[in-house]
């Protein structure tokens, strides 16, 4: 691992000797989390696409934020539909580690082909969406709304940390140590499996990153048709 790479923690900290030195600061995760929040009332041709199962494990954050992303992959090919209109990006996160109040982050869509995430998708001009979330503190779910047709059936939504340690605002993974196998980290140019993150995370590699789609388009996106309300696309 690359000294400095990472910090771990949630609450109160708990600093590692002996092989990770001062390269990581960590508790047990799981802290003050709620159980499973309860779905936003959108309508019934929305659906909420995710990987986690809700519970946090542990808050995350890079010692150097900048141009390091997370994200989680999805396609919506088994929704039966050409096109999804993106209505908002979700993510997990704590409004009171590593400081005291939100910082801000960028959230960017990712072409996925072949497997691996591709070239940036949204915004259209690249460098990613500056959001700063406001009106909720501790551990929560924040939304940002994107309202954004995606070209393509497949697409990995990611979150860029863009502040440096402590100044910055944290992701997280859930408690499933069973990595279902589509969440995502970008560090130092190069995109790879969550679990390449080789510090005390493991096993726990699931992202809490969610997406808000509507189902129904036609490229740029015509109207929607009703499929009901589904909680989670995968489960």
């Amino acid at each position: 691992m690359k000294k400095g790479m990472w910090a771990i923690a949630a609450g109160a900290l708990l600093f590692c000797a002996a092989a990770w030195g001062a390269d990581v600061a960590l508790d047990g995760g799981g802290n003050g989390a709620p159980a499973i929040m309860a779905a936003a009332p959108y309508d019934q041709a929305t659906v909420e696409l995710q990987w986690d199962n809700g519970l946090r494990r542990w808050s995350v954050a890079w010692y150097t934020g900048g141009d390091s992303w997370v994200g989680n992959d999805f396609n919506t090919s088994t929704l039966k539909t050409t096109h999804v209109k993106v209505l908002k990006f979700k993510m997990y996160s704590y409004s009171d580690w590593p400081n005291e109040g939100w910082d801000g982050f960028r959230i960017g869509f990712y072409n996925f082909r072949g497997g691996v995430p591709g070239s940036m998708l949204w915004p259209t001009g690249g460098g990613g969406y500056f959001f700063k979330p406001t009106g909720v503190t501790g551990h929560v779910w924040v939304e940002c709304d994107i309202n954004w047709t995606c070209p393509t059936v497949a697409f990995l939504a990611a979150e860029e940390q863009f502040y440096n340690w402590p100044t910055c605002d944290p992701w997280a993974v859930d408690n499933n140590t069973n990595f279902r196998k589509h969440s995502w980290y970008y560090y130092e140019g190069t995109w790879s499996p969550m679990t390449g993150v080789n510090v005390e995370i493991s096993p726990y590699y699931n992202l809490m990153l969610r997406v808000w789609v509507e189902t129904g388009y036609t490229f740029p996106g015509i109207a929607p048709s009703s499929i009901g309300r589904v909680k989670a696309l995968y489960y």
